[in-house]
């Protein structure tokens, strides 16, 4: 995809506070301090469109960002982080279910798993719950650089068994720091809008 624009829209911790022009959209999910925000910034070469934190659970909001005016990537809060109130965790989780079962343009998802620990029980719970929606998942190893080679190499394997035993069929190793795997990322995106639009015109 050449990428000829990004733009952040809004950030709305309502799903009725959504009252912008709706596109297509992926959304963005994993633990807490993962890296999310780290993969968004990478993908569009903008260091600073969304903020990235020592402190995890700093995402409280949906963080829409346009890419090239056709679809939103949307930045979900982290799920996981103890550090905060059982009612905050609370917010933050309707939050996130309330916007993964009732948006209607909600098209494919990117999860995020830290390629040193692998698929935990949190990820595991997210990926069923993504699997009963029925929505299209990618499912993306990041801070590999941070593994020597044959520890990626292990690493990636595991994963890629684990994952297609859930339903995931391939698994993507990403650098934050190097950008590798940013392009499958993006070609995976593409392969989503596309899907949509076949499915959009076949509905039609």
């Amino acid at each position: 995809m050449k990428l000829k624009s990004v733009k952040y829209i809004a950030s709305v911790a309502r799903l009725q506070d959504i009252r912008f022009r709706r596109l297509p959209e992926i959304a963005v999910a994993g633990r807490s301090n993962v890296g999310k925000s780290s993969l968004i910034n990478r993908l569009v070469g903008n260091r600073r469109l969304a903020q990235i934190s020592s402190t995890p659970g700093k995402t409280r909001t949906l963080n829409f960002y346009s890419i090239n005016d056709t679809f939103y990537l949307v930045d979900l809060p982290g799920y996981g982080y103890a550090k905060v109130s059982q009612q905050e965790r609370r917010a933050w989780r309707q939050l996130i279910e309330s916007y993964l079962t009732q948006s209607r343009l909600l098209i494919g998802m990117i999860l995020i798993i830290d390629s040193r620990h692998g698929i935990t029980d949190l990820d595991r719970e997210m990926i069923g719950w993504l699997k009963e929606l029925g929505l299209p998942t990618l499912l993306i190893a990041t801070k590999i650089d941070k593994l020597s080679r044959s520890q990626a190499s292990v690493a990636i394997r595991t994963l890629e068994a684990e994952a297609a035993q859930m339903g995931i069929a391939a698994v993507i190793a990403f650098s934050a720091k190097t950008g590798q795997g940013k392009d499958y990322i993006w070609q995976a995106m593409l392969e989503l809008l596309r899907a949509s639009v076949s499915a959009s015109e076949s509905s039609g």
